[in-house]
């Protein structure tokens, strides 16, 4: 979808992934991040990793994404929870960022991989700014079973573009990279994240009835409902990886 259908669909919307905020508080446990723990988040949307983890745990923080809509409520967020001095954000191509080598303890991309025009790519992207024996958190989606040829049409996905759970972990081992833990989303966390862009997207064409956007914003609206109850709620997984450099 258009970078302005998103930021329409989730105007509401503090977390911009299928996760809810306990997942997102696990995700800190998980990849044993603390006081002073150093990240940089690639398309990072509106900063809520950062911010929390900031002001709940004292990590400090640079995000970087496309979207100023995005970056405004990241920035907002984090004069809200007191951490503006602990997190920065800019905006820019986050695929094309270039921050010094091994200056962070952990870089992210939470469903985004497509900065690198792919999963490999994109861990390419994330493994010279951290240092060595530091953490990449990748988003990814995954197959929870395999899907009829309707699914990807209707996601919009080629077979291959994604594998099954046991296959992204082969993808990771592939890259050189060893997966140590993980979180993932699950049917509630799902309907969280794409429910809640149903009833925004229905209260935007409420409130503007002559906005030239509305046929646009409708279609998308009843599209990914369809897809969401169709297929993607029981074929489509996604979760938060932890990997480090194999050896």
């Amino acid at each position: 979808m258009s970078l302005e259908l998103h930021e329409i669909a989730e105007a509401d919307h503090r977390i911009l992934n299928p996760f809810t905020d306990d997942k997102l508080m696990t995700l800190a446990a998980a990849a044993h991040v603390h006081a002073g723990t150093r990240i940089l988040d690639l398309a990072c949307g509106k900063g809520e990793m950062l911010c929390r983890w900031a002001e709940t745990i004292g990590v400090t923080g640079h995000g970087v994404d496309i979207s100023e809509v995005f970056l405004a409520a990241a920035r907002d967020r984090a004069e809200e929870l007191g951490v503006a001095d602990r997190v920065s954000f800019e905006q820019g191509d986050a695929g094309a960022y270039s921050a010094e080598p091994s200056s962070y303890d952990v870089v992210s991309c939470l469903g985004a991989t497509w900065i690198g025009g792919g999963l490999a790519g994109t861990l390419d992207l994330m493994r010279p700014p951290v240092h060595a024996g530091g953490l990449l958190l990748v988003g990814e989606p995954y197959w929870t079973e395999p899907a009829p040829e309707a699914a990807y049409e209707a996601l919009g996905v080629g077979a291959e573009e994604f594998t099954s759970l046991a296959g992204t972990a082969d993808r990771f081992a592939a890259a050189g990279l060893e997966l140590v833990e993980m979180v993932l989303a699950d049917g509630d966390s799902w309907d969280r994240y794409v429910a809640a862009q149903w009833w925004t997207l229905d209260d935007w064409l409420r409130v503007h009835p002559d906005d030239p956007r509305r046929d646009d914003v409708r279609a998308f609206l009843h599209r990914w409902r369809r897809v969401h109850l169709d297929y993607g709620r029981r074929y489509f997984g996604w979760g938060v990886f932890v990997l480090r450099a194999t050896g």
